[in-house]
């Protein structure tokens, strides 16, 4: 028998517990015409960085702005802690563990077997061999974007990918499994001004901003004639490193703000959020403009929590790498004039593997695959006292993170916005209602909190409530077995 005990069923039916649009149509759908949707999706966006989400030294109007004309989630989280898995996630509404896919993509050449002396290689020193590489998104994968094209939506995507290997340049655009290939009828690859721009960098004026292709090529998706409704995936490099950082005036301005002995890096990435809100405000206005609010659903949130050096994750312990709350809960905010009521929270558990199932919900299709683990979310954006059943989520992180040797240079303890990168073991989540429960490959051991009232996960309850923890460890091992999750192989097998 192997560490987890894989074989071993408790003789109960296994299910994803998923509430079927068919099954909550208790609620009324306020307009018979499909709606555009706009998602903006940014990158590394820590939960306390913007001003919906209690951040009182970065200023970001626009999304202060977004939040007071509608809904902000307070329980809203990524399908994974890094980029790529939670972007190929949140496209197919399903979690990284049925997909296969749980690491960043890499270039073409990095497609190792799990008994590939290179591969293995890398694993040297360590008790566990992570599964290799999912370089694409298999193309059989059905996106949102074919999901809403097959009902009569315009498809479109400007910016990040970054579910496909690297085509020539870093995060480059796949020629085989890009957005083209995936569903998407009008894409635009462009890094905008992010650094990720490998032109030079000119210095801002004061009282400037920079102008990004990105947000401008938005706008003009949004400023077309459109005859039938859309899906617009405005995909952000902001706020990921490298920082953007020739401009002194904005950066001048957080230096007073900030306490003195801050580092320079915290102050340009309040820099970066602040751009980062600007170009939203840009592309809200844009909207705005073309006539479109009334018509558009708006959802604005972030692909995975904040980079722990320089992100504020708002009280939640750990970071982007990990599956403690601050590397997978994630600012999450809906606006659509006129349906959603503004100025309203929602604390309700969503994913965003909700999208899938919640977008086809609102392109009133009656279909849904049994594949997607996502729920619709159509009944909590118009009413947030509706009745919601309990649910279960998974997260699955089965590799060492830093990668090479920096693993054994980084602490290993994992806090509260402690300002550096720590080593992270292969582990899983399992979260139902209120509690979550970590599995650490290695140790093959557990933890369990109750977040309701430990939010910070700093005092773990598994020896405490052995009923509960052994409860959600059988449910967590019998879903790892159903959706055929990797699981690493210890290094002498």
């Amino acid at each position: 028998m192997d560490r987890l005990g894989w074989g071993i069923l408790f003789g109960t039916v296994f299910h994803i517990l998923s509430w079927q649009p068919s099954q909550a149509r208790n609620w009324v759908y306020p307009d018979s015409d499909p709606p555009n949707i706009l998602l903006i999706y940014v990158d590394d966006l820590g939960y306390g960085d913007i001003g919906p989400y209690g951040n009182h030294l970065i200023e970001t109007p626009n999304l202060d702005r977004l939040a007071g004309s509608g809904l902000k989630f307070t329980q809203a989280y990524a399908a994974a802690p890094l980029c790529s898995p939670s972007r190929a996630a949140m496209l197919t509404g399903k979690s990284t563990a049925q997909l296969g896919f749980e690491f960043v993509t890499k270039y073409p050449q990095d497609s190792f077997q799990w008994d590939d002396p290179e591969w293995l290689g890398k694993f040297e020193g360590k008790s566990l061999i992570s599964p290799p590489y999912s370089l694409n998104l298999p193309l059989d994968e059905i996106t949102i974007a074919e999901a809403l094209k097959s009902q009569g939506y315009t498809t479109g995507i400007v910016g990040k990918w970054h579910v496909a290997a690297h085509n020539e340049v870093y995060k480059g655009w796949s020629k085989t499994h890009g957005p083209v290939q995936q569903g998407f009828d009008w894409a635009v690859e462009t890094f905008g001004t992010h650094p990720y721009d490998r032109t030079q960098q000119l210095p801002v004026g004061d009282g400037m901003y920079p102008e990004d292709e990105l947000t401008e090529k938005t706008r003009e998706f949004l400023a077309l004639n459109h005859t039938t409704p859309f899906f617009l995936l405005s995909s952000f490099y902001f706020v990921h490193t490298p920082l953007k950082k020739k401009i002194p005036w904005i950066f001048n301005k957080y230096k007073a703000k900030y306490p003195s002995d801050t580092p320079d890096e915290i102050i340009h990435y309040a820099v970066n959020v602040e751009l980062m809100d600007h170009f939203v405000g840009r592309v809200l206005n844009q909207l705005e403009e073309s006539g479109l609010e009334e018509e558009t659903l708006v959802i604005f949130t972030s692909d995975n929590g904040g980079n722990p050096e320089i992100a504020n994750n708002g009280g939640l312990r750990g970071s982007k790498w990990n599956l403690y709350e601050g590397g997978i809960r994630v600012p999450m905010i809906a606006s659509w004039k006129g349906k959603i009521a503004p100025g309203t929270v929602n604390s309700h558990l969503i994913s965003q593997i909700d999208f899938m199932p919640t977008f086809m919900d609102l392109s009133s299709s009656p279909d849904r695959l049994e594949s997607w683990e996502g729920i619709t979310i159509v009944p909590l954006l118009f009413d947030c006292s509706v009745d919601w059943p309990e649910r279960s989520l998974s997260w699955h992180f089965p590799y060492y993170h830093p990668e090479g040797d920096e693993f054994y240079e980084v602490p290993k303890s994992i806090g509260v916005n402690d300002r550096y990168k720590s080593q992270t073991v292969p582990h899983s989540a399992w979260r139902q209602g209120d509690y979550k429960l970590l599995y650490f490959y290695e140790t093959e051991s557990v933890e369990l909190y109750d977040l309701s009232m430990d939010s910070s996960e700093s005092k773990d309850l598994s020896k405490e409530w052995p009923k509960i923890t052994k409860r959600m460890t059988h449910d967590f091992r019998e879903y790892m077995v159903k959706v055929k999750a990797r699981i690493p192989k210890k290094s002498l097998e």
